[in-house]
């Protein structure tokens, strides 16, 4: 049975005993919280804080995982051998091209696409669910059906090819042509983020300014340009942003379709770090490459939000 509860005489209720010893005290408030709290807080530390921390001491050391012993110091070496290396450069202007050329044509393409289904009345949830099919693929299906279908000998592009009397292209076994292939695919996958984005912008443009500007018999262009665009351009800004951090450390495409080949035309920077931890096994160098990636990601991303910020202002 439960404790009864004391009321006083004005029917207020009133303290009751105190707990007897041994006997289960409730939490407070701050309490439970607590207790809900660090379960998820523990997983957090183990899972994320301490390997980044783990990352940086071993960015300063002479270590391999698979060769044991202990773990030699050696300052900043790692760093200045990474930042002075010739062929990290090459792999850097590599990553920059994909990464620009890869989130301009999906910022442009899933803004048209946005816009063309905006003005539509019809069908809009349709052509939306379509487009979005890429996306929902993952990384591995869409590296494996893009390389069927860009295959010299029995893909299905140079078979369309080849019925236009056109010749047939190596896509993927080309210095010139495996860069671009790549950029096609990630364009492919991830142009729909960029176009749920914008239509969630446009849809949320309020009417009124387009029907105060077709009193005034404003054109077409001057409804886009000084309407549509500055209202939906910062959560394009935003969705670029997104991509450009995804785009930076790409390394599924690579792996699966080019394997960073021909050569090094495809070996951008993330598969660059996959090649030195776990085919050259230089843990220590690897962790320095991990830890300057982050650093570059927080530094652009930072100048970017305050940009962000003052577009905000203005």
């Amino acid at each position: 049975m439960s404790d009864p509860v004391l009321t006083t005489d004005a029917g207020q209720v009133a303290a009751g005993p105190p707990p007897a010893p041994g006997r289960f005290r409730r939490l407070s408030d701050r309490g439970l919280a607590v207790a809900f709290i660090s379960p998820a807080l523990l997983l957090l530390l183990a899972m994320s804080v301490f390997p980044l921390l783990w990352a940086l001491y071993l960015s300063f050391t002479d270590y391999s995982a698979t060769r044991g012993g202990r773990a030699y110091f050696v300052g900043f070496g790692n760093y200045t051998a990474i930042l002075t290396s010739a062929q990290v450069h090459q792999r850097a202007l590599t990553t920059l091209i994909y990464v620009v050329g890869a989130v301009t044509l999906q910022t442009v393409l899933g803004f048209t696409i946005a816009y063309l289904i905006s003005r539509r009345t019809h069908g809009r949830g349709l052509l939306t669910t379509l487009f979005l099919v890429p996306m929902m693929l993952s990384p591995v299906v869409v590296g494996l059906f893009w390389r069927f279908m860009l295959d010299a000998q029995f893909g299905v592009i140079n078979s369309m090819l080849g019925s236009l009397g056109l010749g047939q292209v190596e896509w993927l076994t080309r210095q010139r042509t495996a860069l671009i292939s790549l950029i096609v695919v990630d364009t492919w996958q991830w142009t729909p983020f960029i176009m749920l984005i914008a239509l969630a912008g446009l849809t949320a443009v309020p009417k009124y300014l387009y029907e105060a500007a077709s009193i005034d018999r404003a054109s077409e262009w001057f409804r886009f340009r000084t309407i549509t665009l500055p209202l939906v351009w910062p959560l394009l800004l935003i969705a670029v942003l997104f991509r450009a951090i995804e785009a930076f450390r790409l390394f599924d495409l690579v792996y699966i379709l080019t394997n960073g080949g021909p050569g090094v035309s495809t070996e951008t920077l993330s598969f660059h770090v996959y090649k030195v931890a776990f085919l050259g096994f230089n843990t220590g160098t690897a962790s320095a490459y991990g830890i300057l990636m982050v650093l570059v990601v927080i530094v652009l991303s930072q100048i970017y939000l305050r940009y962000l910020n003052r577009l905000k202002e203005g």
